[in-house]
C-alpha cells in the first residue's frame, strides 16, 4: 500500500503574491498539478495535501482530483510538523508514506517509481532521494556508506570544510515506512535555531534508512521565488522542445519558441520562430506554424500553415492556409482546404471544404457550406444589442465585397451576393442579391458657397 503526502501550506512570502506558491503555474499547469502529473507510474491508495495558507485556493484548485483528502496545518512549524498532521488521518495505515513538495514539479514519474521501488525491495524504514551537485553550497550534505546507508545529514552551515567535499545532497524527497515513522514523529523536537520541526531529524532515529541518487539532478529543482519560478519553466520547456525535436519535428530557433508538454505534435510539422503552443492543442503531421503565431487549445490539421494568426479554442482542417493575421477563436471549425487570409476573423462559425475568406471579413456566429467565396469586407452582423443570432450560407455561394449579413439569415447554395450589399432577408438557391442604394449621379454639381 502506498499513500502520498504532498506539503503545500507554505506562504511563498518571496513571490510576493497573494496566490499560494503551490498553485503558480509552469506552462498551463500548476506546480501541484505537476507533482500529481509526477505520481502517474504508481498505484497510490491515498492521497492527502496538507495545506495551510489560503487553503481555501488549494482546495477549490484541486476539485478536480476528488480523491484527494485535505489536512490543515494552521500553523507553519516546518516539514516534521507538516507530516505530524497526518497521525490522526492515517491512524489506522499500514503501508508507505511518499512525501512530496508542491513546489517541486520537475519530478519524473519514473524517478518516483524508482524510488518506490528501491524502498520496497530492500524493506527500508525510509528511502531519501538525493542528488550529486557539482556545487552544493547551500544544502544540507548526506553522508552514506558503501552500500548506501545513511549515516547522518549535516547542514551546510553546521559542515567542516573536509564534509563540505560531499556533493550529495538531500532532495527532500522521502518514502517512509509509516509505521516507523508514525512511532517517531511524536518525539521530534523544535530546540533549533528557526525553532521548527525537521523531517530530517527522523533520519538519524529510523533503521535502515537508504539514499537514491537521482539521474538528472533538475528534477529536485524548486522553486521560492519568480527567478526560480522561470528557471524551472525553461527546464520544463528544454525538455519539451527536444522531446519533438526527437520525435521528428522541426524547430527554427527552439530558444524563441514555447511549446506547453500538454501539446502533441504530428511528425515533419515545422515550427517557426516566435510560436507558442499552449493548453491542449494538437498540430498535425506536415503543418508549418508561425512565424508569430499562437495555438492554444485549438486542433490544426495535417498539411497546414498558420501565419501570424492566432488560434484560440478551436479546430482547422487539413490542408489550410491561415493568416497572415486571421484570428480563429471561440470554437470555430473548417473543413479541409480552406483559406482565411488578411485580417479574417472567425467567432464560433463553421467552414466546410475549400471555402475561402481571403481578406478582411468577420465572420461570427455562422454556418457556412463547401466552397463559399467571402468577399473582403464581408460581415455576418451576429449582435442585435441583446441576443446573438445565426448566418447560414449554401454551397457554392459567394458574396461580394462589404457585404453585410444581418442575422438572423439563411442565404441558399449558389448564391451570388452584389457588392455593398446589406442582406436582412432568407435568399432561396440559384439568385442574385443587390441590396443596395441605387447610385446616384448629379452633374455639375458644386458645395454651394456661403455666399
Amino acid at each position: 500500500m502506498v499513500a502520498v503526502a504532498i506539503l503545500a501550506a507554505g506562504k511563498g512570502t518571496r513571490m510576493k503574491s497573494d496566490l499560494p506558491k503551490v498553485l503558480h503555474e509552469l506552462g498551463s499547469k500548476s506546480a501541484i498539478a505537476r507533482v500529481l502529473d509526477s505520481l502517474s507510474q504508481l498505484s497510490v491508495d491515498r492521497c492527502l495535501t496538507i495545506v495551510g495558507h489560503r487553503a481555501d485556493l488549494v482546495r477549490s484548485h484541486l476539485a478536480a482530483w476528488p480523491q484527494m483528502e485535505f489536512v490543515e496545518q494552521r500553523e507553519q512549524r516546518g516539514t516534521g510538523h507538516a507530516v505530524q498532521q497526518l497521525l490522526a488521518p492515517l491512524a489506522d495505515y499500514e503501508g508507505d508514506l511518499l512525501v512530496l513538495n508542491g513546489d517541486v514539479p520537475l519530478l519524473r514519474p519514473e524517478t518516483l517509481a524508482n524510488l518506490l521501488k528501491v524502498h520496497q525491495t530492500h524493506q527500508n524504514a525510509a528511502t531519501i532521494l538525493t542528488a550529486q551537485l557539482a556545487n552544493p553550497q547551500g544544502y544540507g550534505r548526506v553522508f552514506c556508506d558503501q552500500n548506501l546507508i545513511v549515516q547522518e545529514i549535516i547542514e551546510d552551515r553546521d559542515c567542516s570544510p573536509e564534509q563540505r567535499q560531499n556533493c550529495r545532497i538531500n532532495a527532500g524527497i522521502y518514502c517512509f515506512r509509516w509505521s516507523a515513522l508514525a512511532a517517531f514523529l511524536p518525539q521530534l523536537k523544535n530546540d533549533n535555531s528557526q525553532g521548527e520541526y525537521y523531517l530530517t531529524d527522523a533520519i538519524g532515529a529510523l533503521d535502515p534508512v537508504m539514499a537514491l541518487d537521482v539521474a538528472d539532478p533538475e528534477e529536485i529543482w524548486g522553486f521560492n521565488d519568480r527567478v526560480q519560478l522561470a528557471a524551472a519553466a525553461q527546464v520544463l520547456q528544454r525538455r519539451t522542445k527536444e522531446q519533438w525535436m526527437r520525435s521528428g519535428v522541426t524547430l527554427i530557433d527552439p530558444s524563441s519558441i514555447t511549446i506547453d508538454d500538454t501539446v502533441t505534435i504530428g511528425p515533419d510539422a515545422i515550427i517557426e520562430p516566435q510560436t507558442h503552443l499552449r493548453g491542449h492543442s494538437s498540430i498535425g503531421a506536415g503543418a508549418r506554424i508561425g512565424p508569430g503565431s499562437l495555438i492554444e487549445n485549438a486542433t490544426i490539421g495535417a498539411g497546414c500553415q498558420v501565419l501570424y494568426s492566432v488560434v484560440t479554442d478551436s479546430e482547422i482542417g487539413p490542408n489550410n492556409q491561415v493568416g497572415p493575421f486571421a484570428h480563429v477563436r471561440g470554437h470555430a471549425s473548417t473543413g479541409p482546404d480552406c483559406r482565411l487570409g488578411n485580417f479574417v476573423e472567425l467567432k464560433n462559425a463553421q467552414l466546410g471544404s475549400n471555402t475561402k475568406a481571403s481578406h478582411l471579413s468577420y465572420l461570427g456566429d455562422a454556418t457556412l457550406g463547401d466552397r463559399v467565396n467571402i468577399g473582403a469586407g464581408t460581415i455576418t452582423a451576429n449582435y442585435d444589442g441583446v441576443n446573438k443570432h445565426r448566418t447560414a450560407i449554401g454551397d457554392r455561394s459567394k458574396t461580394g465585397a462589404n457585404t453585410v449579413l444581418v442575422a438572423p439569415v439563411t442565404i441558399g447554395q449558389d448564391v451570388t451576393i452584389a457588392a455593398g450589399s446589406t442582406v436582412t432577408e432568407d435568399v432561396s438557391d440559384d439568385a442574385l442579391v443587390i441590396a443596395r442604394s441605387r447610385q446616384v449621379v448629379k452633374p455639375g454639381w458644386r458645395l454651394p458657397s456661403a455666399d
